[in-house]
Formats: C-alpha cells, structure tokens, sequence
C-alpha cells in the first residue's frame, strides 16, 4: 500500500511538471508575439503615422476638388424660351456654354437647344454626346410614345417634373435614336399639341441633369 502511494505521487509529480513546462513555453512563446509586436510598432509608427496622414490627405483633397467644381457651376443660368413654345424655363450650371435655335428650322423641332461645359462641340454632328439637350417637336405627345413603343431596349416609366406635378409624361432610358450610339436619360412632356424633349447623353452628366436641371425645369402646358 505504501508503494502505491508512493507511485501516484510520483506520476502527480511528473503531470505537474509537464503542465508547469506547457505554460512555460506558452507564455513564451505569447511574451514573445507581443515583444515582437511591439517592437514593429515601435520601429515603425512613424511610417504608419506618415502613411495614414497622406491618405487623409488625399481623401481630402478629392473631396475639396469635388465641391469646387460644384461651387464653379453656381450662381445657375436662367433660360427662358418664347411664349408660343411653352414658355421653356430652366436652371443649368453657369460653366455651360449653350446654343438654342429657335428658328424652327432643325427638322420637326420648333426649338433646338445644345447645353455642353465648357464648350460647345458642332451641333450638326450628330454623333456628338451633349450634357442637355431640349427640343419641342411639332408632334403630338402620343405620336412620340406610340413611336417608342416600338423600341424594345428602352425602359420607360411614368414622370412628373417637381414644379409641375400635374402634367403627366414619361421618363425613357437606354439607346436613344437622337443620339446614334449613346445611352442617356430622356423625358418627354405634352405641351398644348406640340412635345418637349429634355435628356442627357450617357451618364457623364446625369447628376447635373437630375439635381439641376429637373427640379428647375419649368414651362405653360
């Protein structure tokens, strides 16, 4: 009996040792992560610091080029179009420039215009891309929505303009035919028995179209 005795103590002995040698090379082995750690901090937190100021740096200064050039288009043009059109009204950014043809000359549109920053390129190019276009057609409102009925790759939906919530047009986008090539934004709107057309050549200047252009955009149905 006293043998046995002896014996589990030497095997609680022995367990207690290899546990002891366990936790010994554990905590060196973390001791030694964190030196390491540290020590990477410590020899490299001035890079870091250097690192994370010039990308600050950089955000910023992308965000400050951002809100100048939204600063540069304002204080907004008016256009105003002649009575028997509509009496067109409409805000765009003054770092436009533009050329509206009234004369009734450009085909079936009574009214022509070409908005484009910072400069116009020819307006008889007809593969031009242009910020804002904005014609009244002498056509009816359901001729111009019976003719894109039949343009499959468009998407169409119902559209009001903010200042003008009781008349009713349509909102169409994808390949517009105006402009051969080019994917945009166009809305189209009755008015008396003529049609307006306002839309933007690809996405380039949809913002501007949406933010700007829309929510000022004005006529007397």
């Amino acid at each position: 009996m006293i043998k046995h005795n002896q014996d589990g103590a030497v095997n609680s002995l022995v367990i207690s040792l290899v546990l002891a040698v366990i936790l010994l090379i554990a905590a060196a082995v973390f001791g030694g992560w964190a030196f390491s750690s540290r020590q990477d901090y410590k020899n490299n937190v001035d890079g870091k610091i250097k690192v994370a100021v010039a990308v600050a740096q950089a955000q910023s200064v992308v965000t400050e080029k951002a809100q100048l050039a939204q600063d540069e288009k304002q204080p907004y043009y008016t256009y105003q179009g002649p009575p028997q059109y509509g009496s067109i009204s409409f805000q765009y950014p003054r770092t436009w420039s533009s050329y509206v043809n009234v004369s009734g000359s450009s085909g079936s549109a009574l009214l022509d215009g070409y908005f484009m920053p910072p400069i116009l390129s020819s307006v008889n190019d007809q593969t031009s891309n242009f910020a804002l276009r904005v014609q009244v057609l002498n056509q009816t409102y359901a001729s111009i929505v019976q003719q894109l009925q039949g343009q499959k790759t468009l998407t169409s939906n119902a559209y009001t303009l903010p200042l003008l919530p009781s008349v009713v047009g349509v909102e169409v986008s994808g390949p517009l035919q105006v402009t051969p090539g080019s994917t945009g934004v166009m809305i189209i709107l009755p008015d008396r028995t003529n049609t307006i057309e306002i839309w933007t050549d690809g996405t380039a200047y949809l913002s501007d179209f949406n933010s700007i252009i829309l929510p000022h955009f004005s006529f007397s149905p």
